[in-house]
């Protein structure tokens, strides 16, 4: 199989979790999903995940996966893309936000503050949640993970400066 087919399947699959993790900083909630709660003397998750950034991305990727759908209906079958249910999209959409928030949780653990790197953790974690998730209705095969798992961290990345330069980030990582 032509390995740039098996790309653009595997970023087809996973396009509405990267929108869904990418959503959330552009909502700027106020609310945090931990309630400025402590867990041993620290913040469970800390102000930057928010209840409204969480149910924005969540929807946000959902939506960015009603449009694949409609736009599924455009490519030929030869392409092998994955014709998303409702179901999945809630799964990936999902899965992503709960994934960063694990991260986070995880980084707030060994003392890492708001907006300090965690090489791979950020980059990784929304995503093996998401696949997880969505994992449980539908599995994708070895080759589109181990893709994703390369593919994410630079991209992630990308879309960090990004947002850094457009100034929705404080940190370009």
């Amino acid at each position: 199989m032509d390995i740039l087919l098996i790309i653009a399947q595997a970023l087809w699959f996973i396009w509405p979790a990267y929108c869904a993790n990418a959503f959330p900083p552009v909502v700027r909630g106020k609310r945090p999903v931990d309630f400025g709660r402590l867990l041993g003397g620290k913040r469970i998750l800390g102000d930057g995940k928010t209840i409204e950034g969480s149910i924005a991305g969540i929807i946000f990727g959902i939506i960015i996966g009603l449009v694949m759908m409609e736009i599924y209906k455009l490519i030929p079958l030869q392409y092998g893309v994955y014709p998303f249910s409702l179901q999945i999209l809630f799964l990936l959409s999902f899965g992503a936000i709960f994934g960063d928030m694990a991260g986070s949780f995880i980084k707030r653990r060994i003392g890492l503050k708001r907006g300090d790197p965690a090489t791979l953790l950020d980059q990784l974690g929304f995503l093996i949640f998401a696949v997880a998730f969505a994992g449980t209705i539908h599995l994708i095969d070895i080759y589109s993970l181990i893709i994703l798992l390369v593919l994410t961290p630079p991209i992630h990345i990308g879309a960090n400066v990004f947002g850094f330069i457009i100034r929705l980030k404080k940190h370009p990582w």
